[in-house]
């Protein structure tokens, strides 16, 4: 793509980020706070792809002087100033360009949304709830090193510890677009803590990320809800609270069921459930927004194909491996203590890859 239909597509866009920006200052949007919410959100999202076009233009025309300068100027100390101007910017353009290219994709409207984390032991009893529990502690320090904050809103304990099953919200900084990636089966293969023989033993636990739906994506009907109250429970099922906190929302038109325990005020507990709700149902449409794009990008199936076996940690040889782009890491202690960073960073490459694929750059 020449550089000058680059800076065309950024240009275009500049004038409707300034539409924009007028518009958000402007007293009837503000007061409308469904259409600011969207405004602001389309403004947000130009603005990176704005600012990358504004430098990209500024080193191109620095880059267009040094040339001009090195053309007609006699004297060899600007001459000579203006060659390594030249070497020092070259460089830089790819990298920039690849960069706008890919801005100017339309990203995954979610990418910027809080996100709802759900982690289930699957085949293994026990040991599959323990292991579920092994990687709610590496999301947890994983989330703690991004500066998120996480809130369970429901759990059920495993027997020999870990967990059956754990719900909890994740918010801060473009969670979602980081966290999509771990969604799907994840296997371990080692000695389970029951096992009095040695023997190495295969076991999965099912982690699943959702956009948290927003107060303005999705409307409930108060009238398609039931509500129930139960006191909350510990381990072992003994009670941790004799008052009725505990929430379960049933929505009675598509028969989904959630439940928030995590709170002693029975209000806190509502209002976690019926985000956790909202959230359930907005991914049921969003669930063939992904069902689309995996059919299209095959490293990224478990974003479409939450069932998909994406990655397996073996503790005798101290290996994790990704299946979807043949990632594979030898330090297995460091990546459950929550350094799973670069394996999050070569899947978005490797999906940026697949975006410019799709887009025929």
């Amino acid at each position: 793509m020449a550089e000058n239909t680059l800076l065309e597509k950024v240009l275009g866009l500049q004038e409707k980020y300034e539409a924009l920006q007028n518009q958000l200052s402007d007293p009837e949007v503000i007061s409308d706070m469904k259409k600011y919410v969207q405004l602001n959100k389309q403004y947000k999202e130009l603005a990176p792809v704005i600012k990358a076009g504004q430098d990209y233009k500024m080193l191109v025309d620095e880059l267009d002087m040094a040339k001009e300068i090195l053309a007609t100027e006699k004297d060899e100390d600007l001459r000579e100033m203006a060659k390594e101007q030249i070497a020092e910017i070259e460089p830089q353009l790819p990298e920039m360009e690849q960069n706008i290219k890919l801005l100017l994709i339309p990203a995954d409207p979610e990418d910027e949304k809080n996100a709802i984390l759900e982690i289930r032991g699957g085949a293994g009893g026990d040991e599959a709830a323990i292991f579920a529990g092994d990687l709610f502690r590496m999301y947890s320090k994983y989330i703690e090193t991004k500066g998120w904050k996480l809130e369970v809103t429901s759990q059920s304990e495993g027997a020999a510890g870990g967990f059956k099953e754990i719900v909890a919200k994740v918010s801060g900084d473009h969670v979602y677009g980081t966290l999509k990636y771990e969604s799907g089966v994840h296997r371990v293969q080692r000695v389970p803590q029951t096992e009095t023989q040695g023997r190495v033993q295969t076991s999965a636990a099912s982690v699943a990320v959702l956009p948290e739906a927003g107060e303005f994506d999705i409307e409930l009907n108060e009238k398609d809800i039931r509500k129930d109250t139960f006191c909350s429970s510990g381990p072992g099922g003994q009670s941790v609270n004799t008052t009725y906190s505990a929430i379960r929302l049933t929505h009675i038109p598509t028969g989904i069921v959630v439940q928030c325990q995590d709170e002693k005020s029975q209000l806190k507990n509502y209002d976690k459930a019926l985000n956790e709700l909202r959230t359930r149902i907005y991914n049921m449409e969003y669930q063939k927004y992904l069902d689309n794009i995996s059919a299209k990008r095959k490293t990224m199936v478990s974003t479409g194909d939450r069932s998909a076996k994406i990655r397996t940690y073996n503790y005798q040889q101290s290996r994790v491996t990704d299946h979807r782009i043949n990632w594979t890491m030898y330090n297995l202690p460091v990546f459950m203590d929550g350094s799973i960073q670069d394996v999050i960073d070569q899947l978005i490459i490797a999906e940026n890859a697949e975006r410019l694929k799709e887009a025929g750059e």
